[in-house]
């Protein structure tokens, strides 16, 4: 059987990058039992709710949903549990320094396999006010609009 290549995404919280500033980005290896390892190879899996933190000098990734395996019996994991991050151990003291530090948090953004392994990233954020929102909000709808008009410009002029 062949090895799998490249990566391959299976889940992914694009509201993360609107409710928090993006300060830093991991990339963690993922401890799991075979039935969350099936479940996610059928793409299933939702990080809406997840974060990290770390605990004893581990990192533990807490509140991801893994949907049961429809195929297994007795030995199925439960869907939202506790998962170990596998991370190096200078990283594991940057995250705990900076989470320790007001207003930060570990988010997670992406859950996917890279070579047939699962991996997740996570990142280092700090929560956006209402008023950072909007104003970020407002920039995107600018640049689209400017986009817009210079299409429509580059068309016309054609």
């Amino acid at each position: 059987m062949p090895k799998e290549q490249g990566r391959k995404v299976v889940a992914s919280n694009r509201k993360a990058r609107h409710d928090y500033n993006i300060l830093d980005t991991f990339e963690a290896g993922l401890v799991l039992t075979g039935t969350e390892v099936k479940s996610l190879r059928q793409g299933r899996a939702s990080l809406v709710d997840g974060y990290a933190f770390v605990e004893n000098g581990e990192a533990w990734l807490d509140a991801v949903f893994i949907p049961e395996y429809g195929e297994g019996s007795w030995t199925n994991h439960p869907p939202r549990r506790k998962r170990k991050l596998l991370l190096h151990k200078h990283e594991i003291e940057k995250l705990w320094h900076k989470s320790r530090e007001g207003g930060f948090t570990i988010v997670p953004l992406q859950l996917y396999f890279s070579d047939g392994r699962a991996k997740v990233e996570i990142a280092l954020a700090k929560g956006k006010k209402d008023y950072d929102k909007r104003q970020s909000l407002r920039e995107k709808q600018d640049k689209r609009e400017a986009d817009r008009a210079i299409a429509t410009k580059r068309r016309l002029g054609e």
